[in-house]
């Protein structure tokens, strides 16, 4: 069942409610009256403001994935720990670089894409996770998946809340605010924008770690040039991921992904209203597209 989502051109002049007896919009804030939020889908999601410990739902997949819950046996494990259990290879609780390193071959990236992948997630995330346990680093840089929530970083949408747990509301605001058109899926321009209106004040970590985050995500599930709300979802809980192994190893094969060229061409974008600031990157984004006349496949 579908939500209706005010209109990104429809500026909510009268009242700025969008249907609810409160205001969600104010003229002297625009962004508030550009990024509607998602008011109704209580009619659908029970209470979507409280996060779920075990379950990522929405208003398509309002039970979440029970399938693979029940499969994994995972209903004792936040959705942020179901999330990061495809890394756990021996399921001790704790993901080693070489775990890392071994669950993003089997996702299809390449040597150095998942040598580099091992050196970022295990060096970002080993010693906030170690913190639960001890407070000094562990000298193998190992992710600690009891402590994952204390991991979250910021500038993030905020679909997890700070104890690992599914935000319903949080996540159906992505797509009431990015999705133009109502389409059921962000482009790449889409998700740039929603990464770029995230950023918080002297972040950066949080900064990178968002645009590598939902990098991978893109080079894992989007096709033609979008990337699906369900997919997305399924991302949250790690059930795509087992997907994805599951289907490179049979005989089909993964038939979504790759799209680097639609980040060039975001990049072009870019850099065509910003000529003046980046005269020497317009040259590079344009040798890059020389190099690479058809798609480019996955980094």
């Amino acid at each position: 069942m579908p939500v209706s989502v005010v209109p990104r051109d429809v500026v909510q002049a009268i009242d700025g409610s969008q249907g609810v007896d409160f205001a969600t919009a104010v003229p002297k804030c625009p962004p508030t009256a550009e990024r509607p939020q998602a008011p109704d889908i209580d009619a659908i999601i029970d209470k979507p403001s409280i996060a779920r410990a075990n379950l990522a739902v929405s208003t398509e997949q309002p039970e979440g994935s029970p399938e693979y819950v029940d499969t994994l046996n995972l209903k004792d494990y936040t959705v942020l720990q179901q999330h990061c259990m495809f890394w756990d290879r021996d399921g001790d609780g704790q993901i080693w670089p070489q775990d890392t390193f071994t669950g993003f071959r089997e996702l299809g990236f390449n040597l150095f894409f998942c040598l580099l992948s091992a050196l970022i997630i295990n060096l970002g995330f080993s010693y906030p996770t170690r913190l639960a346990f001890s407070y000094f680093p562990d000298s193998f840089f190992r992710v600690y998946l009891p402590s994952i929530h204390k991991a979250k970083h910021g500038s993030d949408s905020g679909t997890y809340d700070k104890e690992g747990r599914f935000v319903p509301q949080a996540f159906e605001d992505m797509f009431s605010k990015w999705d133009k058109g109502g389409k059921g899926a962000l482009s790449a321009g889409e998700l740039w924008n929603m990464i770029a209106a995230n950023r918080l004040v002297v972040d950066p970590f949080g900064w990178a770690a968002s645009v590598f985050e939902f990098g991978v995500t893109w080079l894992l599930v989007q096709q033609d040039g979008k990337v699906d709300k369900e997919d997305l979802r399924r991302i949250y809980d790690g059930s795509m991921f087992w997907k994805i192994r599951d289907a490179y190893r049979s005989n089909k094969g993964w038939n979504k992904g790759f799209g680097l060229r639609d980040f060039i061409g975001l990049g072009r974008e870019q850099l065509a209203k910003n000529r003046s600031r980046f005269p020497l990157l317009d040259g590079v984004v344009s040798q890059v597209e020389k190099t690479f006349p058809h798609k480019l496949r996955r980094a």
